[in-house]
């Protein structure tokens, strides 16, 4: 089963991140920045996520990490979560998009949140 890939590219991220840390920006401070805005698309998503059990939903999770801010459903408990989500056709399962559609829904709210945490460690630091 083919999935799409859902990500959103913010223009020079990776480099503010290699100046930031050149500068001595600690890379918690960076980790903090992806992990708030990973945490407020997997509310949405948790939220729209489709309920029999409610496992689904229960599976959504940010994560926290220097390099980009990812969320994630599903796992060894709730291996459907990518069907559900993409689609399988050959299956009869219709694509919910629940976690692409909360990321767009959210969007305002995750980057203002980025650039607001970005911009706090670029005060921190001399030379940026």
């Amino acid at each position: 089963m083919a999935r799409e890939a859902f990500t959103i590219d913010v223009d020079g991220a990776a480099q503010l991140r290699r100046t930031l840390r050149k500068a001595g920006a600690d890379a918690a401070d960076l980790k903090d920045a992806n992990a708030a805005a990973a945490a407020i698309v997997a509310r949405a998503g948790a939220a729209a996520a489709p309920r029999r059990t409610g496992r689904l939903a229960a599976s959504v999770r940010g994560n926290r990490a220097v390099g980009a801010a990812v969320v994630r459903a599903g796992g060894a408990r709730v291996p459907y979560a990518a069907p559900i989500h993409w689609g399988w056709p050959r299956r009869g399962i219709a694509a919910q998009p629940f976690l692409s559609d909360a990321a767009r829904a959210t969007e305002a709210l995750w980057l203002a949140a980025f650039f607001r945490d970005m911009q706090s460690i670029c005060d921190t630091v001399r030379g940026v």
